[in-house]
């Protein structure tokens, strides 16, 4: 136990060094951050008086090996609200393990994160979705957690949260609400959904049989990122709004040909690149401006 502990000192420290680096090297102060995956891997290029730190210069940063992914924090504004983007994010397929995949969350966390924006692509397995449609995720289903992967395994970090963290309300009530009516807004209610999102560990595609399963568990999209970083998020309580790019659609007879491909999905993530980054824009406007009607909202968003 000793030695988990001493560990454990070690991997905070790390993450206390990594955010020291960059509040040194920055006066912005943003309570919210965003992990730009598909749909948004441009977001942060419109952030004004933006300042960059590439992963390979931040003390004990893992570094992205996925096509698409750029490998940098961006601080920066949008209308005047301090922001900070991940831009590229690390996979446990990629042969990382959970802690060190989600060692940015934490260290966002310690410059300041209070409200969590993530996306990511997935395949649809609700038959009612279609290629380039968003969800909204409103629950999700563990699989490589419920198989005993978590990122939370190990010696708990109790400076960030506690030894069991409640997930009952992991996706945040009041920040959904802003974003379904975002989304009614922008009129883009014909592809947009709320649903439950399934995360598995890939970097295999699931068989027919899975996604048969899945479909009886009434699971809307899956896909092989994301939960790990909120489960982390919410260990350190953090509020989170995330969503999902409807890439794929589920193959579901045996006869049809398998031609799911990382470029098709990078295709389909770029043709709801404007879509999405304004939904994004929109939604940190009411988070950090919530409308007087909205009071029940708000309440809970107000800027501190």
């Amino acid at each position: 136990m000793a030695s988990l502990a001493c560990a454990n000192n070690e991997k905070y420290n790390q993450m206390k060094e990594a955010a020291a680096y960059l509040l040194a090297r920055t006066d912005i102060r943003p309570r919210i951050g965003i992990v730009c995956g598909s749909g948004l891997s441009n977001l942060a290029e419109e952030f004004t008086d933006a300042e960059s730190f590439q992963y390979r210069r931040i003390p004990h940063f893992p570094i992205s090996t996925v096509d698409g992914h750029a490998g940098r924090l961006v601080f920066g504004y949008i209308e005047n609200i301090p922001l900070l983007a991940m831009k590229g994010c690390f996979h446990h397929f990629e042969g990382y393990s959970l802690p060190i995949c989600t060692f940015p969350i934490r260290v966002m966390k310690l410059v300041g994160i209070e409200i969590l924006i993530i996306t990511n692509a997935s395949g649809g397995v609700n038959e009612k979705y279609n290629i380039g449609d968003i969800m909204l995720l409103r629950d999700h289903i563990n699989f490589p957690g419920l198989c005993g992967k978590s990122p939370l395994n190990g010696a708990n970090f109790t400076d960030f949260g506690p030894r069991f963290p409640p997930m009952a309300n992991t996706y945040d009530k009041e920040l959904r609400e802003i974003a379904v009516r975002v989304a009614d807004e922008m009129k883009i209610n014909k592809f947009f959904h709320v649903g439950i999102y399934a995360c598995v560990g890939g970097p295999s595609c699931e068989t027919i049989a899975e996604q048969q399963m899945m479909r009886l568990f009434e699971i809307d999209a899956v896909g092989m990122s994301m939960v790990h970083e909120i489960l982390v998020a919410r260990h350190c309580k953090m509020r989170v709004l995330a969503f999902s790019i409807i890439t794929t659609e589920s193959i579901l007879e045996y006869d049809l040909e398998d031609t799911i491909n990382h470029e098709e999905i990078l295709a389909v993530s770029e043709n709801r690149e404007k879509v999405c980054s304004e939904f994004v824009r929109k939604c940190i406007h009411e988070i950090e401006y919530p409308p007087e009607s909205t009071d029940n909202v708000g309440s809970l968003i107000i800027k501190k």
